[in-house]
């Protein structure tokens, strides 16, 4: 069986830069263990790490945080694949994806895709980090507060203390309050209303509406104007 900490040392530079929080990996893996007596867990076992497996540290230009996986199967298949807004292949995308993509065909010209796997964004540098990394099937916020937030504020932590530059794409309130200990004179903290269909067209005082935000080509400005190369948005799966 492969434990969190398997995982944990299966992601290159990771390993190491959390040393810290090693024995929190081994009090939420004997956590899990129990859940699993009762529960269907997602992402199931070996993707649960997949974000920072798919990322290693180094390579870190954009990081895209969301609140817990997707909880839904189809058939037998998960949503959930440990990125954060990225299905399995072969899944329908999702309508927060959906108006991911209707932002994207705005700002960078995607010819939407009918598939939702993400992993060539990961595969550029794109961290796309969950603050809860599991949750029951089909209950959503379901591991909220057992553990997780404190390890994903610690990976954060980790990203926010490279020297070199990083775009925080903040989606809603939620992601918001992640990244609200980026340092700004470094980084560069995009903040938008979440892409959700309740949510993608409003705007607040201190973020703006999802749709319409161009937050991927600003994600690209920025990097381009810290001396770092842009994330190629449309190279997807």
């Amino acid at each position: 069986m492969e434990t969190l900490l398997d995982e944990l040392r299966a992601c290159g530079d990771w390993y190491e830069a959390l040393r810290d929080q090693h024995g929190r990996l081994e009090a939420l893996e004997a956590w899990l263990c129990e859940e699993e007596r009762g529960y269907r867990i997602l992402p199931h076992r070996g993707l649960r790490l997949n974000a920072l497996k798919q990322t290693s540290l180094a390579s870190v230009r954009v990081v895209i945080t969301g609140q817990d996986p997707y909880p839904g199967l189809e058939g037998d298949v998960p949503h959930a694949m440990g990125l954060s807004f990225s299905v399995s292949p072969g899944i329908k995308p999702p309508r927060s994806l959906n108006n991911i993509y209707k932002e994207l065909s705005q700002d960078c010209g995607l010819d939407v895709p009918l598939h939702g796997d993400l992993r060539g964004w990961a595969a550029q540098g794109v961290l796309m980090l969950n603050s809860c990394l599991t949750l029951r099937q089909g209950e959503a916020a379901s591991h909220a507060k057992k553990g997780w937030e404190d390890f994903t504020a610690a990976v954060l932590d980790v990203v926010n203390e490279k020297t070199d530059p990083v775009v925080f794409l903040a989606w809603g309130k939620h992601s918001h309050k992640l990244a609200a200990a980026i340092d700004e004179n470094r980084h560069c903290v995009v903040r938008t209303s979440h892409p959700s269909p309740l949510g993608a067209r409003k705007a607040g005082l201190d973020f703006d509406a999802f749709l319409g935000s161009r937050c991927f080509s600003r994600a690209n400005g920025f990097l381009s104007d810290h001396g770092r190369s842009e994330i190629d948005w449309l190279a997807l799966g």
